[in-house]
């Protein structure tokens, strides 16, 4: 299994070995839910009535299904895994790490802080620079939205943003030189229920 871990961390450009990689797995399992929740108990007795009314199964998960968190611990792991130290980002940009600290917290980049210190989710840089509009998109995105939904957005095809008749991802467009207010416009939306 190590080998074969190994193998796909380096086809997709992930400096990790297999162990640590495991570890990252593993603490972001933790963070989440618990592994059989009881979705009934996250709602009141009215909001169950009518969630049942319409044909949602709250039950427990049972043992033979699969688990819902495995692509979400994948995914946290990974964005752990690629995001930069302060350190990194500075020679990234070329500039001291306190710029990067004061970036930070003027909200000109984004980051979570972990036992290690600050990360930096590494779809926020392009090249050895910022990615064109972060500022501007970066002020529109809504305070409570955790770094994985803000990586998952920036990442996911959104049908407003075209370029050559596809629709593009926030990075790609705003990489392309596109306006990054209606990238903006959409962030503000993020965790708002449609």
């Amino acid at each position: 299994m190590t080998v074969a871990l190994e193998s796909v961390l380096a086809r997709v450009g992930l400096r990790v070995d297999a162990k640590e990689f495991l570890t990252l797995v593993e603490d972001a399992a933790r963070r989440l839910s618990p592994p059989h929740p009881d979705p009934s108990h996250f709602f009141s007795p009215d909001q169950r009535a009518a969630l049942t009314d319409v044909g949602l199964d709250l039950s427990e998960c049972r043992d033979d299904e699969p688990d819902h968190r495995a692509r979400t611990v994948a995914v946290q792991a990974v964005l752990a895994e690629s995001a930069l130290t302060v350190t990194d980002a500075a020679r990234l940009l070329n500039v001291d790490p306190s710029r990067i600290r004061h970036k930070l917290a003027a909200g000109r980049l984004t980051g979570w802080k972990d036992q290690g210190g600050w990360r930096l989710p590494a779809w926020q840089f392009a090249g050895s620079n910022v990615l064109p509009g972060l500022e501007v998109v970066l002020s529109a995105v809504p305070e409570d939205q955790p770094p994985l939904v803000v990586a998952a957005f920036m990442a996911t095809p959104q049908d407003d943003l075209v370029i050559h008749g596809k629709p593009a991802t926030p990075r790609q467009w705003l990489l392309a030189g596109g306006d990054p207010d209606p990238v903006a416009d959409l962030a503000t939306t993020l965790g708002t229920a449609f």
